[in-house]
């Protein structure tokens, strides 16, 4: 299937699908039905992601640009959003979807989670179906755990297997990210015997108090992957280099802008690095509420 051709550019709309860090996470046991449970906190980027969506009549669902994707159709977390929101409210209505990738894949950035509830939240709109954040959440919980923390697009305290959320107020920080393009299965990282599964539990006010910024997959990671280790090397020059997620994906945290840039520049031209800012909320919802003021002149007038 082809991208979008110039000409056709009426009805399309442009949605982020913002990244996030972890900015600890630990694993503190396994429940009965086989699922990890683990503490995390999550911190929204104002970089990311961008989807494309152009609502149907005819009730189809169609994926354009395959040549930014890795995966099927059928397995593409936008697309399996798309036909979940359109089952659950038993929808005629349809979607095309053009992703822009920029968020790594298998990164620890949780591009295809954003994705998938940029779908959500966008399509909600387009399609005016007034469901709530909570329904949408629970929908979003059906195509992954961290779907649901950028359905509702709050830096927040994680339980359970990523779902149980507790909003926080973050300070201002700025990250130098880092991409050592190695993509390790999150199932494999679970069955090694290397990670600790255990942790005895945390509260927020540990995590506050700057005692929680582990990550129980960086000591597996690094010590199975030379291109990890190499790049906490390298980052480690200029500060505390951290892992995000269960992916491959590394960050340093600074306090301003100007040090984070400052830092980059130090770095070598051969690393796949760049800066990002924390966000207060997920740019996703900023954007839908200015289209909902659109929306709500409109019918005004």
């Amino acid at each position: 299937m082809n991208s979008p051709g110039a000409g056709d550019e009426a009805g399309w709309s442009t949605w982020p699908a913002p990244a996030k860090l972890n900015l600890f996470l630990q694993i503190t046991g396994r429940r009965a039905d086989g699922y990890h449970a683990l503490q995390t906190v999550f911190r929204m980027l104002d970089w990311g992601d961008e989807i494309r969506l152009r609502p149907r009549r005819d009730g189809r669902i169609q994926r354009f640009g395959t040549g930014l994707h890795t995966v099927s159709e059928l397995d593409d977390l936008t697309v399996r959003a798309a036909k979940l929101l359109q089952n659950e409210v038993k929808s005629s209505q349809g979607v095309d979807i053009c992703v822009e990738k920029r968020i790594p894949m298998g990164g620890g950035f949780g591009g295809g989670s954003s994705d998938a509830a940029t779908v959500l939240v966008a399509l909600n709109h387009l399609w005016r179906l007034d469901l709530d954040r909570d329904s949408l959440c629970r929908l979003g919980l059906k195509l992954g755990a961290d779907v649901p923390v950028f359905v509702a697009g709050e830096n927040a305290w994680a339980e359970g297997i990523g779902e149980v959320l507790t909003p926080l107020r973050l300070q201002k920080a700025w990250y130098v990210l880092a991409d050592p393009g190695i993509h390790v299965p999150t199932a494999e990282l679970f069955q090694s015997s290397d990670l600790t599964r255990n942790a005895a539990p945390a509260k927020i006010a540990d995590f506050i108090s700057g005692k929680m910024l582990g990550n129980a997959f960086e000591p597996v990671l690094r010590s199975r992957e030379p291109a990890i280790e190499a790049v906490f090397s390298v980052l480690s020059r200029i500060g505390t280099a951290r892992l995000t997620g269960s992916g491959s994906g590394c960050f340093v945290e600074f306090s301003d802008r100007a040090s984070a840039e400052a830092a980059l520049a130090e770095l070598p031209e051969g690393l796949r690095a760049w800066i990002a800012e924390g966000a207060d909320r997920s740019p996703l919802h900023d954007f839908l509420e200015r289209q909902q003021h659109t929306l709500g002149r409109r019918q005004e007038a």
